[in-house]
Formats: structure tokens, sequence, C-alpha cells
């Protein structure tokens, strides 16, 4: 067991802002086939995931919902791990970065980092994204917003550490250098190179004193560690790694193999990782794999837009395999991904339902029927038998060639040509014909043998993707020989054997009635998201918005009915400033003479308006109440001419 050869690979751990959708999901499942089959192998697999909980955005949604940041996290990291293993990922170990161990890791990599003069203190001026949580110069600026989220910015000025990533430019420069895969795709490198080292490496600001959800910094608890330092430390304090001293499983493990991350925090991973290890005195992992996103047809997901697919209601539609499936097959190696409803049923009945499922069953239900379920000895092969063992084998080398390039995609479809391959064999050799004359036995038997055989072959290979699958696939053809080696030759299934029972293992999807009915449920949504928008308001506005209404104490001079219109009442105001006139329409629950003399709030500001010809220079406060009654609000014992606060 030590003499494995060891692999440690990470997923980015993910923010716990909200619920992740069926697009942040991808990356776990992407991750988790990549251990599944570095396990399958033969490896000593290491696989990390986690959340990372800190920060001002967190701080804020806690505060918006009433809750401690602490309590917020604990239940938004609850919902990503409940996804993880829903999905069936077989991570080692995950990390929380509100872990105590983690924390307590984190600050002494902060005072080793201060005390070797790579931490100093300044002050930071320039323009702030919330949600990114980066600082960014002017010059940097996209449109004058954020370059990265296309969000509005605004400026912030406040004491801050920095970390001197320029102090290790020139050797990061000569690392890539030494080391051109270690940023992979090669395109994402380049960008990197192009973008962000050549025009020159920016010191980082690494701690904040604005907020206070964070990593205390021991010497000076007025800061906090700001996110990367905390964040992208996880993938060595998981290990159990301090500066005071190493672990026996940061001995095994690190450096990484690969860290498995979305293209939009590359820049992170790529160049400020890397230097604080290099501050550390410590190894760099071996390579960064940075991976397109998913979309919801060509948009990028988002809650807001209304395109959110997630993984728990998929999974209820068409099973966790099925979604891992669609995940894996139907993202591309550089380019975005994109997910449907229509996208989802069409490839499971296409791939699922009709190449693979009815594969195997057609296949047992003929073993049982010919031969009373018992595997048959193959006889001498002829060329269709070699053709359908060639692609069996041939698959082998290109899955493994390409899970190496993290080209997964390919690689599940390699693993899906033998069942497509298994398919045409049937109909090329026509076993119902063959049943029809004894004298044809033999060659019946060698047919089932190969399509069983490679229904094994095809089993074996998915494990990584679709495990639950894959072993009741080999429970079918009542098979254990499942590990990695078996595949090194065509022909391991023993005759004289019996097959298990056929089941179905994909039903075929009404995709018109689902479709149907996603789109009725998707109008009940709709309906009560109106519904709550017209209570709580749909449009957010900040302070500085609110501040510039000029709400006033104004007495009521004058009042009289407004003869073209019967819901309006002409009403003359006078707010110690100035006499105006105002329409309103409460005609129908006050009469003029209720009004006289009584005080209300006057938006003063508005622009007037003309309403059936009267000239309306302001508007007055008023309410809906019961039974679909309206009521004024009156201030009668407030001065004249106050100002609303």
């Amino acid at each position: 067991m030590d003499n494995k050869q060891k692999y440690y690979i990470t997923t980015a751990i993910a923010y716990t802002s909200r619920k992740p959708h069926i697009g942040n999901t991808y990356e776990i499942v992407l991750t988790d086939a990549l251990a599944r089959y570095k396990r399958l192998q033969g490896y000593d697999v290491f696989f990390l995931t986690g959340t990372d909980e800190h920060g001002q955005k967190i701080e804020e949604y806690a505060k918006n919902a009433g809750i401690s940041p602490k309590e917020y996290v604990d239940k938004v990291s609850t919902e990503i791990k409940d996804i993880c293993n829903l999905l069936n990922t077989s991570y080692d170990k995950f990390i929380r970065t509100t872990d105590e161990y983690h924390e307590k890791s984190v600050q002494k990599i902060f005072k080793k980092l201060y005390d070797k003069g790579d931490i100093y203190k300044s002050e930071y001026t320039g323009m702030y994204c919330t949600p990114c949580e980066s600082f960014w110069t002017e010059s940097q600026l996209t449109d004058g917003k954020c370059p990265d989220c296309g969000r509005e910015v605004k400026p912030a000025k406040e004491e801050a550490y920095f970390f001197k990533l320029s102090k290790y430019q020139k050797r990061l420069e000569q690392f890539l250098e030494d080391n051109p895969d270690f940023i992979y795709p090669e395109a994402r490198k380049k960008e990197m190179v192009n973008n962000f080292i050549k025009p020159g490496i920016q010191d980082l600001c690494v701690s904040r004193t604005s907020f206070k959800w964070g990593i205390p910094v021991t010497f000076d608890d007025k800061h906090v560690i700001y996110v990367w330092i905390d964040a992208l430390s996880n993938y060595i304090t998981a290990l159990g790694y301090t500066p005071d001293g190493k672990s026996e499983l940061f001995d095994k493990y690190w450096p990484a193999d690969v860290h498995i991350i979305g293209k939009d925090i590359l820049r992170f991973h790529t160049i400020y990782w890397p230097i604080l290890l290099m501050a550390l005195d410590l190894p760099l992992p071996k390579q960064i794999f940075g991976h397109p996103w998913l979309l919801f047809g060509k948009d990028k997901m988002s809650k807001s837009r209304g395109n959110t697919i997630y993984a728990d209601d998929l999974v209820k539609l068409i099973g966790v395999d099925a979604v891992r499936y669609y995940l894996l097959s139907e993202m591309p190696y550089t380019s975005d991904g994109s997910i449907t409803y229509e996208s989802v049923f069409e490839l499971y009945n296409a791939d699922l339902a009709n190449t693979l499922g009815n594969l195997v069953n057609r296949t047992v239900a003929m073993s049982k029927k010919y031969f009373g379920g018992k595997i048959m000895p193959p006889a001498k092969s002829d060329d269709i038998d070699n053709d359908l063992i060639s692609t069996a084998l041939d698959a082998v080398g290109k899955v493994n060639k390409y899970m190496s390039e993290y080209r997964v995609s390919d690689a599940l479809d390699a693993v899906l040509s033998i069942a497509r391959r298994c398919n045409k064999y049937i109909d090329e050799t026509a076993p119902w014909v063959l049943a029809k004359d004894e004298a044809n036995n033999e060659r019946l038997g060698t047919v089932l043998y190969n399509l069983l055989e490679g229904i094994r072959f095809t089993a074996v290979l998915l494990l990584p993707f679709m495990p639950h699958t894959a072993e009741e696939i080999l429970k079918q053809i009542n098979c254990d020989i499942s590990d990695y080696d078996s595949l090194k030759e065509f022909g391991k299934l023993n005759p004289g054997d019996y097959v298990g029972e056929a089941k179905p293992l994909f039903g075929r999807l009404d995709s018109e009635k689902l479709l149907e009915e996603i789109a009725e449920k998707q109008k009940e949504i709709e309906a009560q998201n109106k519904a709550k928008s017209e209570i709580e308001g749909i449009a957010k506005i900040g302070i500085e918005d609110f501040a510039k209404i000029d709400l006033r104490v104004a007495q009521i001079t004058g009042c009289e009915p407004v003869k073209k219109a019967k819901k309006l009442l002409k009403l003359t105001v006078d707010d110690s400033v100035s006499v105006r006139t105002v329409a309103s329409g409460i005609a129908k629950y006050y009469t003029p003479e209720e009004l006289i003399g009584r005080k209300i709030i006057l938006v003063s500001n508005l622009k007037p308006a003309t309403l059936c010809g009267v000239e309306s220079q302001g508007m007055i406060l008023a309410c809906d109440a019961e039974n679909e009654t309206v009521k004024v609000v009156f201030a009668d014992d407030m001065p004249t001419g106050a100002k609303i606060r």
C-alpha cells in the first residue's frame, strides 16, 4: 500500500455566498472523475475540496439575512457539502476556512511572511469591487467597471498590509520558462503571461480594516487577513502544514499534482499562489488546470437572470449518474460548455437509454434466452470480432491519454465508443438469426461472449465517470473482474459463469412532457417572485440615492376636486418655503373637508407633472391599507417645513 505512487488533486474551494448552481458543481464532478481514474490505475490519491468562508461579501449577506456570519456560512457550507455528496464525489477531505486549525496556520503564515519582510504596512487607495473582493487601479478597470465581473466599483482608501509580489517576478518568470506545462492548457498560460506577468506584477493587498469577518492579524488586531492568503493556503493547511513544522500527510502528498480551478481564478493560482509558496520556501504544485465555464445556453448562469439550474433538481429528474454523464461529456476542453433542459434530455435518451442501457439489457436478455444465462466459451475470431476487440483495447489507451490531458469529455466519448461498436456488432452478427439453427450455437456463443466482454470493458472504464451505473452493469453480467489491469487483454470473462438479472439502466424520458412540467413550474416561480417583488420592492437603492429625495412636512391650506378626474384632489400645500399645488389620487378615500388644515409629508423635489390639466408640483406620502383602501401619512404634531431624514 505504501509503495503506491501518490497523487494529490484539489478543487478550488467554493465561496459560501449562496447555494451553488449546476455550473458551479461541474468542477467537483470533473475532479472526482480524475481522482477516481487515478485510483482505478492504482495510485494513492488524496482528493481535497471545501469552502471559502471569509470576506466582506459574506459579512454583508449575513447582515441582510439577520444572522451572524458564522451561522450564514455554516448553512451554505452544508448545502455545498450536501451537493458534493449527492453527486457521489469521493473527496478525502472537506476543508472549511473557518476550521480552527486552518485559521491558526494562516495566522502563522502571515506572521512568517511579515517577519521575513515580504509583508509590509501601507495605505491602499483605489477602486474596490465587493463581489470579487478585489482592489483595482483606474487603469485596470474595463469601461469604469471591474475587469473580472463587470460590476460597479467604488473608491476605497484604507490602511492595509501588502505582500511583495513584485520581489518574486523574475523568479516566477524563470519558473514558468523552466516548467512550460505548469499552466494548462497552453492558451491559459499565454493569457496569464501576456496580460498579467509581463506588464509587471503589482504588490498585493493582503489585509483589510473595513470589515471584521476574517482571520485576525495576530500582531495588529485592527486588520483581518484578506482573502487570497487565507483561501489559497487551504491546499497546504488541509495536509497539516504550519510554518512551525510539517506533518506526515504534508510530507507524503505535497506538492499537489494538480489544482483544478475555473478559468476566472487562474490569475490568483498562477501568480499569487506560486509566489506565496516561494516566499514560504515550499515546492510549487506540478500543474494548474483552468477549465472553462458551463453556461445556460449561451449565457453565464445567474440567479438574477432566472436561468439557473441546480444539481439536486436535475438529479430528481434524471438521476445522479445521468447528471454526471452530462456534465463530463458535454464540457469542451477549452471553450465554454452549455446546458439546457432540452439538451440534457436529448443526450440522456440518445447515449444512456439507447446506446448504453439498451445494449446491456438486450445482451443479458439474449444470454438468458439462448443459453439460460450461461457464458459460453468463445471460438475462433473472425474480422468482425477482431474489429470489436480492437475497439475495446484501443479505447483503454485513448482514455488514458485523454485523462492525462484533462480531456474528460473526449475520454468519456472513447468509453462510449465501445458500446456503440457493440450495438453495431449486434446488427452485423444478428444473434436472433443465428439462434434459429443449432448448428450456429458455437458462433452464437462467441458473439454473446464478445458482447459481454465488450460490456465489461465499458463498465470498468465507466467507473470513474458513472460509478453506480458501472457497478450495476458489472452486477448484471455477474462479473467482479473490474481492476484496471484486466483491460490489458480482451477475454477475462470466465466461460461457464452465469449472467445476473437484466434490469433497465435508463428508462427513456418523455422529453416533451418533462419540458412542459418545467415550463409550468417556472411560471409558478416567476409569479411568486413577481408577487414578492411587489411586496418588497424590486429596486434596491443605496443611501446616496435615498439622500436625493427631499421629504418635508407641509400643511394643506386648500383642497378641491378635479372636475375632469373622479380620483384626483387638487391640494394646496405650504412647506414654509413655498406654496404649491399637488394632484393626489385620494378622492375616493377623503373629502376636502377632512384634509384642509392637516399636515402631510411632501416629496418636495419631484419634477412637476401635469395631471388632467393640473400642474402637480410634488407628491404626498400615503400607504395601502386593509380592504384595498389608502391612508394618507399625517404629520400633525410636526412643525411645518421640518425635513424628514
